[in-house]
């Protein structure tokens, strides 16, 4: 985990945080002889810390403890154990502070008033905000503009776009203007070019490019190429536990287990395709043919000779190579990897 420079605060640290739902009427139950779970573990010993401007990547699997984590951040639940600062504040003990300081868009929001237009949404939770008629105007005048909102904004929100229902959600978090927004999953069910739209938003917001200021960003999502393009460092948490948290690139190369390589060589023959299977039958090699060229794909693993010997034999054998592609390890091979590791764990 990077560490903090000394005299630079964390927009957001987690310490510790713990979240168990206890079960609910337990002693009823105990009292009937009703059967009794046992209590849910949402959250187990989260640490990590924000810095100020990032944009910070947060997956797991549905259920791994990401929305509950959110929420406790914006104070909306309450830690079992451990403790949350925004800005400085303690989620618990300043915990109005750390809610003028954070902004939550959830996914699939449904707090809106669907019979009201947009201005008359934002106008409505502007107020609960505590921004006064003019402040308020002037503000959703500009948020509505930043969201690309303003042709739609004497629409009933009910008649909304998903995208444009998205957009919304934010504008909405955005509307007391805070230094943390919380985005949880804010491209699921979009179109391709409604996501596009929604990742750029959210680079200018971190950028501070629509010339308000910089904001941080923390940003839980499944989809693995959207945290890739958008954020610096990325934790991974499967099973209500953190278990990385470091940049993509980095997360990859600590997962190098394998990589599939594509060569793409001409003049070979089914000779020399039977030499490459049994001289390295590990490989698993695979071939396909076009009008030209062999196309000639396998797999190896880190600090292993197989690329080297299988081009040494394609040139022995007259092969000529025009190409050699690699697929290295994705954020979904890192994210299945710990997933792994945890079952494995649990098995013993």
């Amino acid at each position: 985990m990077s560490a903090l420079s000394s005299n630079q605060q964390p927009a957001i640290s987690v310490a510790g945080i713990s979240k168990t739902y206890p079960v609910p009427l337990l002693r009823l139950k105990r009292l009937v002889g009703r059967r009794v779970a046992e209590p849910v573990v949402a959250l187990s010993d989260v640490s990590f810390d924000v810095r100020a401007g990032e944009v910070f990547g947060l997956i797991g699997r549905n259920g791994a403890g990401k929305t509950t984590l959110a929420k406790i951040i914006a104070t909306l639940v309450r830690p079992t154990r451990g403790s949350v600062r925004v800005c400085g504040y303690d989620s618990v003990a300043d915990e109005a502070r750390v809610r003028h300081s954070v902004g939550l868009a959830a996914a699939e929001e449904r707090s809106f008033y669907w019979r009201l237009t947009a201005t008359q949404n934002l106008t409505f939770f502007a107020r609960l905000y505590g921004l006064d008629e003019r402040g308020a105007h002037a503000r959703i005048n500009a948020l509505l503009e930043q969201f690309e909102l303003t042709e739609i904004a004497r629409r009933r929100f009910g008649e909304l776009s998903t995208g444009n229902k998205q957009r919304m959600a934010v504008a909405r978090a955005m509307l007391a203007a805070p230094p943390v927004l919380l985005l949880d999953e804010p491209t699921r069910s979009l179109d391709p070019v409604a996501a596009k739209s929604m990742r750029q938003l959210i680079a200018r917001l971190a950028a501070g490019n629509d010339g308000a200021h910089r904001t941080t960003v923390l940003l839980t999502s499944h989809n693995l190429a959207e945290i890739e393009e958008l954020c610096p460092r990325v934790g991974i948490i499967s099973r209500g536990a953190i278990r990385a948290v470091d940049t993509p690139a980095n997360l990859r190369r600590a997962h190098p287990q394998s990589e599939q390589v594509r060569l793409t060589a001409s003049n070979v023959t089914h000779t020399l395709i039977e030499s490459l299977r049994a001289e390295t039958p590990d490989a698993n090699f695979q071939f396909t043919t076009d009008a030209t060229n062999a196309h000639i794909t396998f797999t190896r693993f880190a600090n292993d000779d197989v690329l080297d010997r299988t081009l040494r034999t394609l040139h022995a054998h007259g092969a000529h190579v025009t190409a050699c592609d690699t697929e290295r390890a994705t954020l979904l091979d890192v994210l299945e990897a710990y997933e792994a590791g945890d079952q494995s764990a649990e098995m013993k």
